[in-house]
């Protein structure tokens, strides 16, 4: 039986954190970036904050890193004003508030922060703080993109695929996935992987398409490892190796992934690539079932099937079984090979 969609679709990157504070000063003592926080160093005063919002070195305190994020925005500091946006956004130290996170990244991508930049352009694809607006979107997605961000240029990527903001273009998709996979970014690297497997926007490879899941792959990225997976269990630019399926399908499983999830209870009730064991094949479509959103009805349906007909091949004793290791189970978090 056909196990569920071949490969998962892509889905919008978007990220809203803090950027990292000033490595260089890392070593500097608490009291030294006080005291220069205090005669009015915009630097410091951006320091400090973080070291209160991440609780480094210093009680966590979301409302004095606000504080010192805005005593440093107002000075005219593009990271002081990118990180009050995120207080805001977040609405930590601060009532929460769209608006004025839209506000201070505006200020910060003004003076050309790329971060900031990025970030409003998730707030116009959602419409959080502005109207919704898919051009206004993609147009700073490119500014951050241009500059070399690497969300950015996955998320610009996404918007040529999908005809959102842009005209849809594959092959400017492949342009900014392969830009952003080329630093290293996962999702990138697994988009990147799904258009060399279908062919969109480059000739279909998928060898390259396999090379480009197993980067995603071994940095935990659990779409990735189940579409590697999928890629050895039919034996598409790879040997056919149902054990080497069953190894990746189980690393994005144990993450949560319900499409793995679903995946490896069909390898469980076939017997393919580990013994047959249809305890282990209910209990995973199980938790598939139960993971699977709204919007993906036919693939919950089809892990609900694979649930209920592996049942009727059970006692009652082992179906209990099933169900307790189904209710007890918890996902491993994911860690970079």
């Amino acid at each position: 039986m056909k196990r569920t969609a071949r490969l998962a679709a892509l889905a919008v990157t978007l990220a809203m954190a803090l950027a990292s504070a000033l490595p260089a000063t890392a070593q500097t003592p608490k009291e030294d970036v006080v005291a220069r926080a205090e005669e009015g160093d915009a630097f410091y005063q951006v320091l400090l904050g973080e070291m209160y919002y991440d609780g480094e070195g210093i009680p966590q305190d979301y409302a004095e890193a606000a504080k010192w994020f805005r005593r440093a925005a107002e000075q005219g500091s593009a990271l002081g004003q990118y990180s009050l946006g995120v207080a805001y956004y977040h609405g930590k130290g601060v009532p929460q508030d769209y608006a004025e996170a839209v506000k201070w990244f505006l200020r910060a991508a003004e003076r050309g922060d790329a971060d900031a930049q990025n970030n409003l352009g998730i707030m116009c694809y959602r419409g959080e703080g502005v109207p919704q607006d898919y051009t206004k979107a993609a147009n700073w997605f490119r500014l951050a993109a241009e500059r070399g961000h690497a969300d950015a240029q996955n998320n610009l990527g996404l918007m040529y695929d999908n005809g959102e903001g842009v005209l849809q273009d594959y092959a400017e998709a492949v342009k900014w996935f392969l830009r952003a996979a080329k630093r290293g970014h996962a999702d990138a690297q697994n988009n990147l992987g799904l258009m060399y497997d279908n062919g969109e926007g480059i000739p279909q490879d998928y060898a390259e398409a396999v090379k480009w899941y197993r980067r995603a792959a071994e940095q935990s990225y659990a779409v990735a490892q189940n579409n590697l997976g999928v890629m050895y269990d039919y034996g598409t630019g790879v040997p056919q190796d149902y054990a080497e399926a069953v190894k990746w399908y189980r690393r994005a499983a144990e993450q949560g992934y319900a499409l793995a999830q679903s995946n490896i209870g069909f390898m469980y009730e076939d017997g393919t690539g580990v013994p047959q064991d249809y305890v282990r094949a209910h209990m995973w479509f199980n938790l598939a079932a139960s993971r699977f959103l709204a919007t993906e009805k036919e693939s919950r349906e089809i892990a609900q099937q694979g649930r209920d007909r592996v049942a009727q091949l059970l006692s009652p004793e082992a179906l209990a079984r099933a169900q307790r290791m189904a209710r007890e189970w918890q996902p491993v978090e994911a860690s970079a090979e």
